[in-house]
């Protein structure tokens, strides 16, 4: 009875929509925290897209700010048939009086929608782990103890990073049942903490980590909600977390941690800072599937990826002399005009940037314009602000929707919005132009003394944009110093032997286990990361180890071409995210090329299988003429003749088609 009731138990998800602080002023001031894009994406898309994928079938939003926005956008989203609206319900519930997530889950507890086990995360969270797998976790625990309450998802932090994500944290290693809770401060720099004496001398065997991530991801059981209705004080998760552990006998109730694999991403975006993080994050392809180029929560490819993550949509103007590095991502309609120099930035729909600017580490939200001869470094430019010429931007400063700066303008480490504030005890504000208004500060407001506001304001300090510690990784896909610009791989060295050796054995395990492939992927980039491979490494590398696994298939010798076509019936997920342009083609073509000097099977049939290759658009007939063009194997050469020529035929035919 009880598994058949298993199997009928809708997947409910809880998804907290405000942040109910104000790190993200100006933009929060305007607009939801839900609408907020991460690289031209509203954050409510990532999370509905992770549950989506994750089976969730009912979604209940809760929201306080800006509630109409909100619901416009998920029926737009839903009338448009996105990704996520398929198989999954949403249903959003507002209250304008809730002012924390206490008492939004009081709130739902009181409308009894919730029926069990229950994904909680809020819209700030950002993450590709497997969500449902969290959640059979929990209920396995519940089996063990009926008083499971809720299991938080952690993740390995970077050391040193403070963000106001992260935690110190002691857990009972056989049960990984939680016993101490401390997060830590963005100002909170020292590595010596008080711990309780109590828990090791009540506790056989006690684990202590530090530094670990909070994504704010947990599992809640039936009885969590009524905790937080018949517990006022519990105003936010590390309250209730408290509190369970301080009463944990008198409650009957217990917290697990589940750790999240070395290979998912989860984080939160819970200040500028961590906003500026995540968006690299995502432009670099740690959030995959969910990266620029797919589409996220569309049917479609929406950018062209060039090298050293460059996004592109097609529908954008770009002067032949500006300079674009690497990690950006630039939306539709946008244009930028000659001379101009552009780095790890995101730029929006309809963006306008001038003649001669400099732009780093920078966000354009949508309809920005920015006039000739500016510097932006380390700041955002909202939607519709517009910035005159020679301005510089810098230091973290956010420009809020619709603020104009005059020309020649120096603005630093300021919060700016395009008003002037409503109420005269919202603050002290500063008038820098007519549509320019400093957002009002309160931290000078006397009135607040309570030791429990004084304690939150240490997680809800003004953070700003500013630069990255060298920690922090900017870009694992930016080429290395030693890699060639025509991107041939480096020859094989003992790092690249224990790489080949890892792809080929996640790529069996994958293949014999028949596991969702785009898994697959993010083994092969933690493995990267690890020997410090380059991407021309790692596209030579990974075809040579799909090469590899197709040697050992049965009948291989005689049905060459349909072996490896249903080898790539699965792996094409796999080949498809690293075979991208040209370069990485001719990388695919070169362990081809090592492979037939190894292996006589590979080698007789190299003509088929490369023609294979071109018919199913792997390789463009113009990277197989120039491969063969520099061949030095003489009967390899020969061997592909026919195919070349076959090919050069074929292009002169298109060409005249297009004379005619």
């Amino acid at each position: 009875m009880s598994k058949s009731m298993d199997k009928k138990e809708v997947r409910q998800a809880i998804i907290i929509g405000d942040s109910y602080n104000e790190n993200f002023q100006p933009f929060t001031g305007t607009s939801p925290l839900a609408l907020l894009p991460i690289v031209n994406v509203p954050l409510v898309d990532f999370t509905l897209e992770t549950l989506s994928r994750n089976g969730v079938e009912e979604v209940i939003m809760f929201c306080s700010n800006h509630i109409g926005e909100v619901k416009r956008y998920i029926q737009q989203r839903q009338s448009e048939k996105c990704t996520w609206s398929i198989n999954m319900s949403i249903n959003i519930i507002s209250s304008t009086s809730c002012r924390n997530l206490g008492e939004a889950l009081r709130d739902l507890d009181a409308k009894h929608i919730i029926r069990g086990n229950v994904l909680l995360l809020g819209i700030e969270s950002i993450t590709n782990a497997n969500l449902a797998l969290l959640l059979d976790e929990h209920k396995r625990l519940m089996k063990v103890d009926n008083g499971a309450v809720m299991t938080i998802a952690l993740k390995e932090g970077v050391p040193g990073m403070r963000t106001g994500n992260e935690l110190v944290i002691a857990v009972e290693p056989s049960t990984r049942r939680l016993l101490f809770h401390q997060r830590l401060t963005q100002q909170q720099t020292k590595d010596n903490f008080e711990l309780p004496l109590e828990m090791f001398l009540t506790n056989r065997d006690v684990t202590v980590c530090h530094g670990i991530l909070d994504p704010q991801i947990a599992v809640c059981s039936h009885m969590a909600l009524p905790l937080f209705a018949d517990n006022f004080d519990f105003l936010t998760r590390d309250d209730f977390v408290r509190g369970v552990l301080i009463n944990e006998e008198i409650l009957n109730s217990r917290i697990y941690v589940s750790k999240l694999a070395r290979e998912e991403y989860a984080m939160r975006v819970n200040n500028w800072q961590s906003y500026q993080m995540v968006s690299l994050d995502v432009i670099n392809r740690w959030v995959y599937p969910l990266v620029p180029d797919m589409g996220i929560s569309q049917f479609l490819q929406y950018y062209k990826c060039y090298r050293n993550n460059i996004y592109r949509h097609g529908d954008v103007r770009l002067a032949r002399s500006s300079k674009l590095v690497g990690d950006l991502v630039i939306d539709k309609h946008s244009s930028i005009d000659e001379d101009t120099y552009i780095h790890q930035s995101t730029i929006g729909k309809n963006c306008t940037i001038g003649k001669g600017c400099r732009i780093e580490n920078s966000f354009l939200f949508e309809g920005a314009k920015v006039g000739d001869g500016c510097v932006l470094n380390h700041c955002l430019i909202g939607t519709g602000a517009l910035v005159g010429s020679n301005c510089n931007i810098l230091d973290g400063t956010v420009l809020g929707a619709n603020v104009e700066i005059p020309a020649g303008m120096k603005i630093v480490k300021l919060l700016v919005q395009a008003t002037a504030p409503e109420s005269e005890w919202a603050g002290v504000s500063k008038k820098l132009a007519d549509r320019a208004f400093t957002v009002p500060d309160e931290q000078n407001d006397e009135d607040s003394n309570s030791d429990d506001e004084n304690e939150a304001n240490l997680f809800d300090q003004p953070t700003y944009l500013s630069v990255l510690q060298r920690a922090y990784s900017p870009s694992i896909y930016e080429p290395s110093d030693e890699e060639s610009e025509s991107g041939e791989a480096s020859p094989v060295q003992e790092d690249a032997n224990i790489f080949l050796s890892e792809v080929v054995e996640s790529l069996k395990r994958g293949f014999a286990e028949q596991t969702n492939a785009e898994y697959l992927i993010l083994e092969i980039n933690s493995s990267r990361y690890a020997y410090n491979m380059s991407l021309s490494e790692v596209n030579f590398y990974v075809v040579k180890a799909i090469l590899q696994i197709l040697m050992l298939q049965e009948n291989v010798q005689t049905n060459t071409v349909a072996t490896l076509r249903k080898i790539l019936g699965y792996f094409g997920v796999v080949v498809k995210n690293y075979i991208r342009d040209k370069d990485a083609m001719l990388d695919c073509l070169k362990a081809f090329e090592e492979m037939s000097q190894s292996n006589e099977t590979i080698r007789s049939k190299i003509a088929q299988l490369v023609h294979y290759l071109y018919e199913s658009d792997l390789v463009r007939e113009d990277v197989i003429i120039e491969w063969h063009g520099g061949l030095d194997d003489e009967s390899l050469k020969k061997a592909l003749c026919k195919l070349v020529d076959w090919l050069n035929e074929s292009s002169d035919e298109d060409g005249e088609e297009d004379d005619e």
